[in-house]
């Protein structure tokens, strides 16, 4: 196999060239090829978007925690499954300040706030709207997940400031329907189109170990990648073991060089996202997180807990990326 004819049969050789038309089977060719030829070109396409030295830090607060209605079968959050973490009402204001200004301090320069809900009531809507003009009032980019939105709520939080909106379709439309009954992918899409119009980038990605096949895996990339916009941010995460919610029942860890592979590919696919490292870190030995910062991996949640689940220690993701020679806004 020749790199270099791939790279032009992919549209890598020029990184101004995005494709939006990406079929099933040539993710799994990219996918599948000889792990150095994928690598090199997910390098090479990082390289021409990014600068590959430096890691992207944000910061994840959850709001309002517990009671969803939804049935997202691997969430510690919905309403439908005994998993022990409590409902709570809407953090007030104040509070969401302080926790964002801790955050600024340890090195953080986006601040994500997330609610459980299906979609949000108008009254908690102005108060995250309050929220949102509160963090960039710190200097730090916002972003929130609140579940559906309306076209009007969109254009609310887009006249607060908001920065992102993420939403994440969580796994390929084959899959989806296995692992959620209580909202549609097309709903998922339809916020996702909101948000677009609205003016406010989009920050989408999905889950890995749920018991997806690979094919799932890249079906969930190819619906990113072929949305009229590319989303500005790519999560990946990794499913986190919660006990109570069906997903238990079939999920299982992905192969570290498969999560290698599926970063790198997300990068070719989608040259100019930020494809961060999301849930699931705790899972992954520093050598794995440096082999998908080589795959084009540029961001990180930093903090000892994203929403409900375990996240690395601020200590041990900033001596990584030192010794690695990555840049962040990081402080121990």
């Amino acid at each position: 196999m020749n790199p270099a004819a791939d790279a032009t049969r992919y549209n890598l050789g020029d990184s101004g060239l995005l494709r939006f038309d990406w079929k099933v089977g040539e993710a799994v060719s990219l996918y599948g090829q000889p792990f150095a030829d994928l690598v090199f070109q997910a390098q090479s396409v990082h390289r021409q978007n990014f600068n590959p030295n430096h890691v992207e830090t944000a910061s994840l607060l959850s709001i309002k925690t517990g009671g969803c209605p939804e049935d997202c079968g691997y969430c510690s959050q919905s309403a439908h499954f005994d998993t022990g973490v409590p409902s709570t009402r809407l953090m007030d204001g104040h509070d969401v300040v302080v926790a964002a200004k801790r955050a600024k301090e340890a090195g953080a320069t986006r601040f994500c706030m997330a609610a459980a809900w299906r979609s949000p009531k108008e009254r908690d809507l102005d108060r995250v709207c309050d929220m949102v003009s509160a963090v960039k009032g710190l200097g730090m980019e916002s972003c929130v997940t609140l579940g559906m939105l309306t076209a009007t709520q969109a254009v609310k939080l887009s006249e607060a400031g908001l920065d992102f909106y993420n939403h994440n379709v969580d796994t390929s439309p084959e899959f989806y329907g296995s692992i959620i009954s209580t909202r549609t992918l097309e709903d998922r899409i339809d916020t996702l189109a909101h948000v677009r119009e609205a003016g406010i980038k989009v920050c989408c990605g999905g889950i890995i170990g749920m018991g997806e096949r690979v094919e799932d895996r890249l079906g969930m990339l190819v619906l990113l990648a072929n949305l009229p916009s590319h989303p500005e941010s790519v999560p990946i995460n990794l499913w986190n073991e919660v006990k109570g919610v069906p997903v238990n029942e079939k999920a299982e860890r992905p192969d570290p060089i498969a999560v290698a592979r599926l970063v790198a590919t997300a990068r070719i696919m989608m040259p100019k996202s930020v494809v961060r490292l999301s849930a699931g870190r705790q899972y992954m030995t520093d050598e794995l997180q440096a082999l998908c910062f080589l795959a084009g991996a540029n961001s990180i949640f930093i903090g000892d807990s994203l929403l409900t689940t375990q996240n690395p220690q601020l200590h041990r993701d900033a001596h990584l990326l030192a010794r690695l020679g990555i840049t962040s806004e990081l402080t121990e």
